[in-house]
């Protein structure tokens, strides 16, 4: 059984955080896996599910490019990318910042992805819920406290 201390996400830092992850992380789309990784990093934000970053080699899915971009205070410019791994492609599912600002340079070469776009998303042998809504990218695992943004309404605090 993985062991995840209790956090709560409202005593997450803002600016956020970025630490080594010590679990490994599973991701799989239509039974195939894409990414299999004990490097994993994650963002820590106030009220945010953690986002995690997962390097580059450890991605065994393909990821295409797709247009457009977004901004993030903390981390700079993201580009995103479909995500197909065998017969399944997951539209807009992984992003990355290729550039990130000095206090995220860390995570230049991983991927992030919506765990709701994912057939399967574990942390160590705990599945993860996705965050709340559709904009935000971070995994929800049991060990979390707090209220988590991303429903509606809780978007913009």
């Amino acid at each position: 059984m993985t062991d995840l201390l209790r956090e709560n996400v409202q005593s997450y830092p803002r600016p956020p955080a970025l630490e080594p992850v010590q679990q490994r992380i599973i991701l799989r789309l239509g039974g195939a896996l894409v990414a299999d990784t004990t490097r994993a990093l994650r963002v820590l934000e106030t009220h945010h599910a953690p986002t995690y970053y997962l390097p580059l080699p450890d991605i065994h899915a393909t990821l295409r490019p797709v247009q457009g971009s977004s901004f993030c205070e903390w981390k700079g410019v993201a580009r995103y990318f479909d995500v197909v791994a065998g017969s399944q492609t997951a539209p807009r599912a992984a992003w990355a910042y290729d550039q990130p600002t000095a206090s995220f340079a860390a995570i230049a070469g991983y991927i992030a992805f919506y765990a709701a776009l994912m057939d399967e998303v574990w942390v160590g042998d705990l599945r993860v819920i996705p965050q709340p809504g559709n904009f935000y990218g971070g995994w929800v695992t049991p060990n979390l406290d707090g209220q988590i943004k991303g429903a509606p309404g809780t978007q913009h605090w």
